[in-house]
């Protein structure tokens, strides 16, 4: 691996770091003027080598896509994406969109190479932007083109951990999860729950809220976790991590969330910049 020099650290390390959670296509990149090749390249000065960029529609779908194909390697840094409907999302979902997640994991086009997991899905009670069954009816058919296409998930999940847990354990008991089942992105399950996740074989995503002052929760979720089910993400252009907070957040920022998780746990922040760049690969199947 590349010796990279975190600025914030002032440290070397002998690992990248990948940002598994990043909607670098958001129209607030553009709308701020901030170009991908200088996103890309603040990543790479901070050390972050792999992004991986996630959906939430089949617009955006089609949009992480179309960013992979045309700026994977800028800066010297590896782009991945997947595909997938967002609970806010699924009232628009149809048979066309099964088609398209179907093709884009299973298709044998140069492009599946980068697509590398289905997401974000899941459930969202926060907000009910879509009915709450037909939610819970395009998550579980989700999951089981995941399961037939041997794809991890990107899960979402908002004040609806009772049928996310069920819906989950239903298929994991009956055999009908993939055996590499994803990330629960942004965790902000209890302890008790993420603990259900952990033991069906899903990672936990950290982010920006982590580093926030007397955000208690999420720490206890942290340390709860087995470092080596831990994963970090920005959220980008969203959830910026302090000392940034109230400006657009890009993967740069990632290193911040790094080094509160070391913090958090007590462990040198090589051992847990390393420990965690393995989980990353291991999740996405890139190792």
């Amino acid at each position: 691996m590349r010796e990279v020099q975190y600025s914030i650290f002032g440290e070397e390390f002998e690992t990248g770091v990948f940002d598994t959670h990043a909607h670098l296509y958001d129209k607030r990149f553009v709308e701020e003027q901030r170009m991908p090749e200088s996103i890309l390249e603040r990543a790479h000065l901070s050390g972050i080598d792999k992004v991986l960029i996630p959906a939430d529609s089949i617009e955006t779908s089609k949009a992480a896509v179309d960013y992979v194909a045309k700026y994977d390697g800028t800066a010297s840094t590896e782009l991945f994406c997947a595909v997938g409907v967002h609970p806010h999302e699924a009232k628009d979902y149809d048979n066309t969109s099964e088609e398209f997640l179907y093709s884009e994991l299973n298709s044998d086009k140069k492009s599946r190479d980068k697509v590398v997991a289905l997401g974000e899905i899941g459930l969202d009670y926060h907000y009910d932007f879509s009915p709450r069954d037909v939610q819970i009816e395009v998550f579980k058919r989700q999951l089981l083109i995941a399961y037939e296409a041997k794809k991890p998930i990107i899960l979402h999940e908002r004040e609806a951990t009772g049928d996310c847990l069920s819906i989950l354990k239903e298929l994991y008991n009956g055999g009908n999860l993939y055996s590499n089942p994803g990330v629960c992105h942004c965790c902000s399950m209890s302890k008790e729950a993420s603990e259900e996740l952990i033991k069906m074989g899903f990672y936990l995503g950290f982010d920006g809220p982590l580093t926030f002052k007397n955000n208690r929760k999420t720490a206890e979720t942290l340390i709860n976790c087995p470092l080596e089910r831990v994963v970090i993400e920005t959220d980008s252009p969203y959830l910026t991590p302090e000392p940034n907070r109230g400006i657009i957040n890009e993967p740069a920022h990632v290193v911040y969330v790094l080094n509160r998780i070391a913090e958090v746990i007590a462990t040198d922040v090589n051992k847990v910049a390393g420990q965690i760049y393995k989980n990353s690969l291991e999740l996405f199947e890139l190792s």
